[in-house]
């Protein structure tokens, strides 16, 4: 596969041109990828209204993820939230107030969304979960949420696969959401490989209408780099307008070092990553092997992620988190009851054997009796979301927090899921949760 934008900027490079443009650096090494660091000059191309090298790269990105349109984003997946919630609220219906319907394990980048259109969001909450991180939500719940609303919501928004690999059926969800004319939005931030399994499960593939990936977080791209997907039939129109809406919440001075790196993203998916994959996953089936003999669970369904509950086994207060740390091991995210290993192709085989001999290391523990299900806090909402992010606002401590309302959410990523959603009256439950996650204080409207 051609690799239009670095073919470029090598050529351009080359040509030792008098760089009498932006950026400032000249091509003069200081980090060391200076040179190859440029910006919208002659034959580069427009990001936001792309005709050349960008739209012919990205026009491989879609044929590979099978989309009607794929749009580069070079702000992670929180420059293609905002681009979706502003996509699904231009084709809303014009009556009443624009609501969104949302999985409760949003990431904070959508509650800023919301607050940035102007919309108000109605919760979806699942049948049980295992976590704050965890809304796995059924067709069955999102009709039954769906008949009981009096405002039509101008999206369903969704999270899969969610932080600890949890992954919701999408088909089902698509079509319900098609029987209701609905737009289906689908956060795949940590599932950007999914497309590329022998069973895909990636959401543009299975009806998501909209779809977001992080290519930085599953596949070799530098972190930034991110997608914007439209599925192949879209029904909505939304193809026509995604550059302009990325554009809208996006820099006018795109990096080209990321850009370059999606452009070879996409060489690599398509000579090599479908093997990577299986022998990647080979290699979790070995370290879900060794969990199963010390009597640990991988929640995971996903088949590169690791997520290792400890919440069902007897541990008298092991300190699971520094014992793989001291094996020279991070992970991506922990808590109390969990830690969660995001592996990729490439990930090396080094790699592997130290968390294997961190496994091994490991007592063989007992099952605990106790089952642990998680309940999300119910909030009142006494004040929109958009109100309550733009309003002054102070930090205190979450003991005195109760009675408050929520500001701006307060939250640390990862996995920046609103313990609290901006607008919020803050109760003693919220308090309790805050304190689970180990948060001290809480920023509350003036």
């Amino acid at each position: 596969m051609e690799t239009p934008i670095i073919d470029f900027i090598k050529k351009y490079n080359e040509a030792k041109t008098a760089r009498f443009h932006m950026p400032g650096h000249k091509g003069v090494s200081f980090l060391g990828f200076e040179n190859i660091d440029i910006t919208e000059i002659k034959g580069a191309d427009d990001l936001s209204c792309p005709t050349g090298i960008i739209k012919q790269s990205e026009e491989n990105a879609s044929g590979l993820f099978k989309t009607k349109c794929t749009v580069f984003s070079v702000g992670g997946s929180t420059q293609s939230v905002n681009a979706m919630l502003f996509l699904a609220y231009s084709v809303r219906d014009k009556s009443g107030n624009p609501v969104v319907l949302a999985a409760r394990n949003a990431h904070k980048s959508f509650v800023f969304a919301v607050a940035k259109i102007g919309a108000e969001v109605e919760w979806l909450y699942p049948e049980k979960s295992n976590s704050l991180c965890s809304a796995v939500i059924t067709a069955e719940v999102l009709e039954n949420k769906l008949k009981q609303m009096k405002t039509k919501p101008f999206a369903v928004y969704i999270t899969t696969p969610d932080y600890l690999g949890n992954v919701t059926d999408v088909k089902s969800l698509s079509e319900v959401c098609r029987k209701y004319n609905i737009p289906l939005l689908a956060d795949n931030a940590h599932g950007a490989y999914s497309a590329f399994l022998n069973e895909p499960f990636h959401p543009v593939q299975n009806g998501a209408d909209l779809c977001c990936d992080s290519a930085h977080k599953t596949l070799p791209a530098i972190t930034g780099c991110g997608y914007l997907h439209i599925e192949k039939n879209d029904y909505f129109g939304f193809s026509k307008k995604a550059h302009n809406a990325m554009t809208v919440f996006g820099t006018s001075s795109p990096s080209y070092l990321l850009l370059q790196s999606l452009d070879l993203c996409n060489k690599y998916i398509y000579e090599k990553i479908e093997d990577d994959l299986l022998e990647c996953s080979e290699k979790v089936k070995l370290i879900n092997r060794l969990l199963n003999a010390k009597n640990i669970k991988n929640i995971s369904c996903e088949p590169i992620k690791i997520t290792m509950d400890f919440s069902t086994v007897q541990s008298n207060n092991f300190d699971f988190a520094e014992h793989f740390r001291s094996y020279n091991i991070e992970f991506e995210y922990s808590d109390k009851n969990y830690i969660v290993f995001m592996a990729s192709a490439y990930n090396s085989a080094d790699d592997f054997n130290k968390l294997a001999s961190a496994v091994n290391s490991l007592p063989e523990f007992s099952q605990s009796t106790v089952t642990s299900l998680f309940d999300f806090v119910k909030g009142e909402q006494v004040m929109s979301v958009r109100d309550a992010v733009f309003a002054d606002s102070e930090e205190i401590p979450v003991e005195d927090a109760v009675g408050r309302v929520c500001g701006a959410p307060t939250v640390s990523c990862p996995p920046a899921i609103p313990i609290v959603v901006s607008g919020e009256k803050i109760t003693e439950e919220h308090i309790a949760l805050l304190k689970y996650y180990d948060k001290t204080h809480i920023r509350v409207v003036i």
